[in-house]
């Protein structure tokens, strides 16, 4: 069984947000790869599609929560994949990384803050803009996505889903290979 999160703020207001990347990843994925619809699961506090062994979450919780949603999503034998914007990689780059901390992400602190780090795979997507880290990157990746660069989040949400599914086919080791190169 593959978990596959992708962090957000649930919500109109943050929905082509900067902090949304994860929420519109799942949202391409499921699409191109005909999941159900997202269904609001209360039990677990998210937004949940399931098929072929692989569950796709969207938390509820808000951001700074998503570790409560999480861990009531994760069982033992599941593997799991985090999918989340990242102010320290340039705008339309992706990174996957395994077994590592926050950097300071909240969404990513809570989660392992309730469940750990081991075993936890992340595609970290860019999201700074070209002039570099902003002053105050808390309210920068809430605001809504310029029409420039939602062109290039387009372009990297697609690929972050084929990504998804080359790990899914491939294993962690090649997906890393393939998609980590500068």
């Amino acid at each position: 069984m593959i978990l596959i999160i992708g962090l957000g703020n649930p919500g109109d207001k943050f929905k082509n947000t900067r902090h949304n990347i994860g929420f519109m990843t799942l949202d391409f994925f499921a699409k191109k790869n005909d999941f159900p619809d997202f269904e609001l699961s209360k039990k677990y506090g998210s937004l949940v599609s399931e098929k072929n062994n692989i569950i796709l979450a969207k938390p509820q919780t808000f951001m700074n929560e998503s570790g409560k949603a999480v861990k009531k999503l994760k069982s033992k034998n599941t593997d799991l994949v985090v999918i989340h914007d990242d102010i320290d990689l340039s705008l339309g780059k992706i990174k996957i990384v395994e077994n590592r901390g926050s950097a300071g992400h909240k969404g990513v602190e809570s989660i392992i803050k309730n469940i750990g780090n081991k075993g936890l795979v992340r595609f970290r997507v860019g999201v700074q803009p070209p002039r570099g880290k902003p002053s105050n990157p808390e309210n920068f990746v809430v605001k809504n996505l310029t029409s420039e660069e939602q062109d290039t989040i387009n372009k990297t949400i697609k690929k972050t889903s084929d990504a998804l599914v080359f790990l899914i086919e491939n294993g962690l080791e090649k997906t890393m290979s393939k998609y980590n190169a500068p």
